[in-house]
């Protein structure tokens, strides 16, 4: 009966809450007399002023608001000194300061996530303070060693906000942590791989809660910009290393066969090659090869060969099915994620690459008529 009731009040309050569609937040600011402090939206693009108020000799204020959709960013602002604070669905906060250390030595009554940010602006505070302190007057290893504590101390800041959007990527005080500044350059980047992962997970996190806010779209585009821009300069890289390495244009493959011996791509030098990137186990595998039976029908004897790197999972089917092959074909244990499959850039299956009795690659998938004519026109 006890659980029962306690039950139900707690599902009141909730009800009640989720009502209000107005938040507050309050306190004093001593030491501010006559002074005006106000009260903004900390916003994805832009910061607006929603009110202000001038201070009177206790400092006492007032502030309120509607009910933001979702969690979110304020500010309160005195002259130049900021206190910024997070407010989710339903919010009474409390916010006692003084005029002096106004942005850092603060209480704040109400939110959990304010103080976590508290947290996580004093850290980075005292990081650029120690920063600005560093000047060129200084001797060269003097500096040298200020400038690798700080870096120290950097390293241990990221440590305690990794920990903290680990522990709750959906808070709002996690996203905040991978948009913080030093020099006016972010701690975070979802261009660095060890920090992508926490990008990720907050980015998860905000989309499957929050889908249609603001800042998740803003993150999770981030990531996906992060991956994209990761991928395109993989693909130039390897395109690179493919045409250039060793002054060849191919990248040299050795795999072992049913029979467990190996073949190099490299000992067909000096031949027309057919570099075949396929699977045995897919659904056009019996129709593909008989294509490429055909090409080696005709062409094998006045120097074609063909190289097929099979992607198959299962080795015992692979084994089977290639009992009968006249050419290469070896198989990466790997399958689909084979390293080989990284550096010839092989995004589906069939691939193959034409290539030429200078070790050049002339072609790459090209319809099977075309393909004839170019192994003629290599021969």
């Amino acid at each position: 009966m006890k659980k029962s009731l306690i039950t139900l009040i707690s599902a009141v309050l909730l009800i009640s809450c989720n009502k209000q569609d107005k938040f507050h937040v309050s306190g004093a600011v001593k030491g501010a007399k006559n002074q005006t402090l106000y009260f903004e939206h900390n916003g994805l693009l832009k910061t607006n002023t929603l009110d202000s108020v001038k201070l009177d000799k206790d400092g006492n204020f007032s502030f309120k608001s509607n009910r933001p959709a979702y969690p979110d960013l304020y500010n309160l602002r005195l002259g130049n000194k900021l206190i910024i604070f997070a407010v989710d669905s339903c919010e009474e906060l409390v916010l006692d300061a003084n005029n002096e250390n106004f942005a850092i030595d603060y209480t704040v009554k109400g939110s959990a996530t304010s103080l976590e940010i508290q947290k996580l602006r004093k850290s980075v505070m005292k990081i650029q303070r120690e920063l600005n302190e560093t000047n060129p007057e200084m001797s060269a290893e003097t500096r040298n060693k200020r400038y690798a504590e700080i870096q120290r101390e950097i390293e241990a800041h990221k440590d305690s906000a990794r920990s903290l959007i680990l522990r709750n990527p959906r808070s709002l005080a996690a996203y905040f942590a991978l948009y913080q500044k030093v020099n006016d350059i972010y701690l975070f980047s979802p261009y660095s791989k060890t920090d992508r992962p926490f990008y990720s997970a907050v980015a998860t996190s905000f989309n499957a809660y929050m889908p249609e806010y603001e800042r998740t779209k803003n993150i999770y585009n981030l990531v996906i910009d992060a991956i994209h821009s990761e991928r395109d300069v993989k693909e130039k890289e390897l395109m690179h290393k493919l045409m250039e390495e060793s002054g060849k244009g191919y990248i040299d493959i050795a795999l072992k066969d049913k029979n467990n011996k190996e073949h190099k791509l490299s000992n067909l030098e000096g031949k027309v090659v057919l570099l075949d990137f396929s699977a045995y186990e897919s659904d056009q595998s019996v129709e593909y090869t008989f294509a490429l039976r055909d090409l080696y029908n005709k062409f094998h004897k006045r120097g074609l060969e063909i190289y097929q790197v099979s992607l198959d999972r299962n080795k015992l089917s692979w084994e089977k099915s290639v009992e009968n092959i006249p050419w290469i074909c070896v198989r990466d244990e790997e399958g689909p994620n084979a390293v080989c499959t990284a550096t010839y850039n092989i995004t589906s299956l069939p691939t193959n690459f034409l290539i030429n009795k200078k070790g050049n690659i002339v072609a790459r998938s090209l319809p099977f008529n075309e393909l004839s004519k170019q192994i003629e026109k290599s021969l």
